[in-house]
């Protein structure tokens, strides 16, 4: 059962986002508001040192715990190829660089609609060859994103894939966001139960984002892409979200093709509920992901010395 909070963040949430969307809004415009307001509260966080990283004109940022196992997480931003950047999800991803102990890179990688369908695919795979290129080896190194960066993060495993590229050690998806034709059955029974994220909104950044690109090609919608050759995925998605589908059809395939995967479904919790740290299951999440990512990469790791 959801906790007492949850059910009244649950509330709290559709009193502020019942205001209808306004599709000829700019989205910058929201994007600067929230960034304003994630550098006046997201400053400093605990036992976490910040680092301005640049990747070839790519803006970056480390959060390096101070138990660093010596691993590296790539994280990718949710936020419908929009809005956000490494400002709004420093503290969720410090979470899980604290749990993983482990050193993260957020990307601010190029949004839409200034920068459509595929350049934060391209920037993607852009840190992660910086990153093999820095001398890093793949298997210390994992991938994790959520909502639209958990998209991105399959689509940058599909790319490296079928590149050639040496794969990380293994990935997680926070309610990611695979499916931009938006096939899923939850879209229509979790319309009015999903308090945090509107098939309108999910719509409008389709529209930013894709500017007339296929919403099935499998780097907009790794759900249509091939998954054999995948590392071990870790998925976790709440209850009440219009994109469950998204997260539940993509554990079929990957299980399908013999990738390890496990999914866990949160009951009662809305989008990327990880977000609200202050809420018992969003702090279980957290730990269970960041200890997922550290032990995939100590696993790698060691699996590598002993074969040495």
């Amino acid at each position: 059962m959801a906790s007492a909070r949850s059910r009244i963040l649950n509330l709290v949430l559709r009193v502020l986002t019942a205001r209808p969307i306004d599709p000829a809004a700019d989205p910058r415009l929201l994007r600067d508001r929230l960034n304003r307001l994630a550098r006046r509260f997201t400053g400093k966080t605990r036992g976490i040192r910040v680092e301005k990283a640049d990747i070839a004109g790519l803006p970056a940022e480390w959060l390096i715990p101070e138990a660093n196992g010596g691993g590296t997480l790539l994280y990718l931003h949710g936020g419908g190829y929009v809005i956000c950047g490494p400002e709004t999800h420093r503290p969720m991803v410090a979470a899980l660089a604290r749990g993983a102990k482990a050193r993260a890179l957020v990307i601010d990688y190029r949004l839409a609609p200034e920068h459509p369908f595929p350049a934060a695919v391209e920037d993607a795979c852009k840190a992660y060859r910086w990153l093999l290129a820095q001398g890093v080896a793949p298997e210390t190194i994992t991938v994790a994103g959520d909502s639209a960066g958990g998209g991105l993060t399959l689509a940058l495993l599909l790319s490296l894939r079928d590149a050639g590229d040496p794969m990380p050690a293994g990935a997680a998806l926070l309610s990611p966001w695979t499916d931009l034709a938006m096939s899923g059955w939850t879209h229509v029974t979790h319309g009015k139960i999903d308090p945090m994220l509107s098939v309108e909104g999910a719509l409008l950044a389709t529209r930013h984002y894709l500017q007339g690109a296929s919403p099935t090609d499998p780097l907009a919608s790794p759900l249509y892409g091939r998954y054999e050759g995948l590392p071990p995925l870790l998925i976790h998605v709440g209850g009440n979200e219009i994109l469950l589908d998204d997260s539940v059809r993509v554990a079929e395939r990957a299980r399908s093709a013999g990738v390890p995967v496990e999914i866990r479904i949160w009951q009662g919790m809305p989008h990327v509920f990880q977000a609200f740290r202050f809420l018992p299951e969003a702090r279980a999440s957290l730990v269970e992901i960041g200890a997922f990512l550290g032990s995939h990469m100590t696993s790698a790791a060691s699996g590598r010395r002993a074969a040495e």
